[in-house]
């Protein structure tokens, strides 16, 4: 039976274990240029150390005016390539793979001085209202994704992940709530994010996996839910998407009648229906800290990695701690080996 610390292999993707860091925001750039710094540096080199089998870089953006804040990493620019592969070498000088999440923030970019998006429509009526792009504007942002996923290939990712969830661009474009246009990108919500799927894959080496996160179910009034993102999911999965991260939310104010469950574990039957429509391998996420319950979700097979996040801001050591919690073998560093219990070696 395959378990939390079983390696997993995804194309040329050879993992040691499943234990996954997902993207979380630092907004941490210190001169508003988009360039990783030191912090970023260290925040994902210590949890390389830490055991984590896959890190993946916080959400990075296609243009300046693609981020949630000015404070945001950026991957419109050569410049941004440096920086970068310094945190993938650290990263795998330390026994683990690195992935970065390219991404659009759309109409939920607070610090643009006027915000674009499939329709002009504002987050809520405390944001700006978006201006809604032309068919152009649309094609040459599946151009801005493409440039940025090539020079993530330069900086030396192992797999790259697409931000399709949680209220961003590509998931404004496949929501009926936030794209109302009458042009192609209207008529087939999905045409947006397959062909910034289809350019990523074109910028990609063949064996490298392409991973996308998704918002399986909205929770606001009229939102979408399972049956829908399976429907979309499985237009992505053809069009190139090799795995799954399996969020929710983001869209909008939550209506009273759709709040989220506030539950250990609560969005891990929407990356088990996702898996199981598709045939798919998926990431499961949320409130998965404990590490008796993410060794069980990888275990009952419900998903095959398990990206822990809240735990690992807490501790850049969690996956150390979790293989000695369930007496799982795991490589720990040699200068640490004093402070674990023996059978966790």
């Amino acid at each position: 039976m395959e378990h939390l610390f079983s390696p997993y292999k995804l194309k040329s993707l050879e993992l040691k274990n499943r234990v996954v860091m997902p993207p979380m925001c630092q907004y941490s750039v210190t001169n508003k240029d988009g360039i990783a710094t030191d912090w970023h540096y260290l925040h994902y080199t210590s949890r390389a150390i830490g055991g984590a089998g896959l890190v993946i870089v916080e959400m990075t953006d296609v243009e300046p005016d693609g981020r949630i804040s000015d404070y945001d990493l950026g991957l419109w620019s050569d410049d941004h390539i440096p920086a970068l592969a310094r945190i993938v070498d650290a990263v795998h000088q330390h026994g683990a793979k690195a992935a970065i999440q390219i991404a659009h923030a759309g109409r939920k970019a607070e610090d643009a001085e006027t915000p674009v998006a499939p329709s002009a429509i504002p987050f809520d009526e405390n944001s700006k209202t978006p201006r809604a792009l032309s068919t152009e504007e649309v094609q040459q942002m599946v151009e801005k994704f493409r440039l940025a996923v090539r020079r993530a290939v330069k900086a030396g990712f192992d797999a790259i992940e697409l931000h399709g969830a949680h209220g961003y661009l590509i998931h404004q474009f496949h929501s009926p709530l936030t794209n109302q246009r009458k042009d192609e990108y209207g008529q087939d919500l999905t045409k947006f994010g397959k062909e910034v799927i289809q350019a990523a894959k074109s910028e990609m080496p063949e064996d490298m996996p392409l991973i996308m996160r998704i918002s399986a179910r909205e929770y606001v009034t009229g939102g979408y839910g399972i049956q829908e993102s399976i429907a979309f999911a499985k237009e992505y999965q053809a069009a190139g998407v090799d795995m799954f991260h399996i969020s929710a939310g983001g869209e909008g104010p939550i209506a009273a009648e759709g709040r989220p469950g506030t539950h250990v574990a609560y969005q891990v039957p929407l990356a088990r229906q996702i898996k199981e429509a598709l045939q798919v391998p998926v990431i499961a996420v949320g409130r998965l800290d404990e590490p008796a319950l993410a060794n069980a979700v990888v275990g009952n097979e419900e998903a095959d990695l398990v990206a822990v996040g809240r735990g690992m801001l807490r501790n850049p050591y969690w996956a150390l701690e979790a293989a000695a919690v369930l007496q799982k073998e795991t490589a720990i560093p040699t200068q640490y080996q004093n402070g674990f219990p023996r059978k966790s070696r």
